[in-house]
């Protein structure tokens, strides 16, 4: 299908479409062919002075809103989406540059994340608590208050639904600060929550400059919580600026996930698995498997049949046919693989695949790439590569491959294949990570909590938990 960017992009601030009018621009590009597709309006001080003013307002109105009424302005949102999922998908493809089918595949289930909502807030229970005859004490679960939420470029909408449904569901007005570079998708989620009812100043989006938007509505007594997905680095800025105001936060500050593969796994499905999973959306994956462990006695067969399926993954333009992987999603992110590619090799790691930039008339295009027996002190063994890059070591023993797993200070999404029961359990409780997958790479489900430790980040996303990161606790004793 063809579908046609808009020229002109806007924000959403207090129920109204916002055009650029005198505001400065921002271009916004194809990272398939490197052009400019579009102008997006930066939000200034007194476009964040309004969206705060709205998202105050609306805050006693929607907290009171009745659970009910919330869930089926939701639930129709998430209808509307999967009505619109492929002309929103088109629009992800363009400016991200993920293949159709997975830019689809990301809003239907950012659909589904809308209805997991609605029916938690539902069952968001309290407790009461044991007390003597005519006394009562129960605990229940209140809307924390407005929410300034950053979401990050490489899911445009399924993260940044992550912290819209649960805000929405818990009773709590949003102000959504999405990626610059991935625009009209956000936008065109708010739009279905828009249609679907939502009043006025409950749900905003705007965009800028990044510190200034953050620094400016952190500030705000008007936000009480920040939800962050992004880099360490920008996130603990983050929560400096909020402990100014001891404002709550929750933050996913991505990982470089382990994958431990033992000698007793199913080889050949645990390939087809890992393969695929490495280089959907170029990598640029907060949860892709990175770092390969291999056990000695597999390791060569593994490697091979690694590189062999990794060379048949179709690069190209994300809105054409037949693509495996895209581009990736700006110019920075070429650069960033080929220095932590130069470095791995002058470590003396092999290139068993690519390792070069890939053939493209002006876009982001990297060569999926397999480097083998990389030494633990190469970069890319130490640091995050967000790219279509898979690192391999042999391993001997179990305890080595979980000394190795948990070296780093990160401890976001952690993958392991084998057919042992005691290894699996061993690895399961072992190893640090907020999340933890066995013969499967799913760690994202929508019920289960998504989140880290270390420094991946604190809070969790997702499922019950997800929902009472936007609420406070509260215990009422009665005499």
């Amino acid at each position: 299908m063809t579908t046609a960017y808009p020229e002109k992009l806007q924000l959403h601030i207090d129920g109204e479409w916002v055009d650029i009018g005198n505001r400065a621009g921002i271009d916004v590009v194809n990272p398939a062919t490197g052009a400019t597709i579009s102008i997006l309006p930066k939000a200034g001080a007194s476009d964040l002075d309004r969206a705060l003013d709205a998202a105050a307002q609306a805050w006693s109105v929607w907290r009171d809103t009745p659970v009910a009424q919330r869930a089926a302005i939701l639930h129709k949102a998430a209808d509307l989406m999967r009505e619109r999922a492929k002309a929103i998908g088109a629009l992800m493809t363009l400016e991200q540059g993920k293949p159709l089918a997975q830019a689809v595949g990301e809003v239907m289930g950012a659909a589904g994340q809308l209805d997991v909502m609605a029916e938690e807030a539902k069952r968001c229970y309290g407790r009461v608590l044991v007390r003597q005859p005519g006394e009562n004490s129960f605990v229940k679960y209140q809307p924390v208050g407005p929410v300034a939420a950053f979401s990050p470029w490489n899911f445009p909408v399924f993260t940044a639904i992550r912290k819209v449904a649960p805000a929405l569901a818990a009773g709590c007005p949003i102000i959504l600060k999405p990626a610059e570079e991935t625009p009209a998708s956000p936008l065109e989620m708010q739009r279905c929550l828009v249609d679907a009812g939502l009043p006025a100043g409950v749900m905003q989006t705007v965009y800028g400059d990044p510190a200034q938007v953050s620094e400016h509505l952190i500030a705000s007594n008007v936000i009480q919580k920040i939800s962050f997905t992004g880099s360490v680095p920008v996130g603990k800025h983050l929560m400096k600026l909020a402990a100014e105001g001891l404002k709550r936060t929750t933050m996913e500050l991505g990982g470089h996930a382990p994958v431990l593969i033992f000698d007793d796994c199913d080889l050949e499905k645990t390939l087809d698995m890992v393969t695929t999973g490495k280089f959907r959306n170029a990598g640029q994956v907060c949860v892709s498997p990175t770092r390969f462990y291999v056990q000695q006695g597999i390791y060569d067969a593994f490697t091979r049949g690694f590189a062999e399926r990794a060379a048949k993954v179709s690069v190209g333009d994300g809105s054409e046919g037949g693509v495996d992987m895209g581009p990736l999603a700006n110019p920075r992110r070429p650069d960033a693989m080929a220095r932590l590619i130069s470095d791995a090799k002058s470590a003396g790691a092999d290139v068993a695949l690519g390792g070069e930039r890939g053939e493209a008339n002006g876009g982001f295009f990297y060569q999926p790439t397999v480097l083998t027996n990389v030494p633990t002190e190469a970069m890319i063994m130490n640091e995050e590569p967000f790219g279509p890059v898979a690192a391999m070591q042999p391993f001997a023993t179990l305890d080595e491959a979980i000394e190795q797993a948990n070296r780093l200070p990160l401890g976001l999404a952690a993958y392991a294949f084998t057919t042992h029961l005691r290894t699996a359990n061993l690895v399961g409780d072992a190893i640090e990570s907020g999340m933890v997958a066995i013969n499967n790479l799913t760690v994202s489900p929508g019920d289960a909590p998504f989140g880290g430790v270390k420094h991946s980040g604190h809070g969790s996303e997702d499922g019950p938990d997800g929902l009472k990161a936007y609420m406070v606790t509260k215990a009422i004793h009665q005499a």
